[in-house]
């Protein structure tokens, strides 16, 4: 079993490694059929094996090569997306 799942990590392109998230986050094939719990079970698990091999950029929610799953604070998410921090100011004398 873990030949045949190493075999399947190695064949994996970026491009199916795409398709792949979309249809997990969407519960949908690029050709509109739903996928079965199993189907959007094991490519979830192919995705999060997928980036702990390749994800030298890991994304909020995404496993990075270490294996763990990568989270980031609201403050970190905004400083990537450049939002300037709302800074109100009230002068009470």
């Amino acid at each position: 079993m873990k030949q045949q799942l190493e075999a399947m990590l190695e064949a994996l392109t970026p491009e199916i490694y795409e398709r792949l998230v979309v249809a997990v986050e969407t519960g949908k094939w690029p050709d509109g059929v739903a996928l079965t719990q199993q189907q959007r079970d094991n490519s979830l698990q192919l995705v999060m094996m997928w980036q702990a091999r390749h994800n030298d950029a890991p994304q909020h929610m995404t496993i990075g090569k270490d294996g763990e799953m990568v989270t980031k604070s609201k403050r970190q998410l905004k400083e990537e997306f450049g939002i300037e921090p709302d800074v109100t100011r009230i002068n009470l004398h």
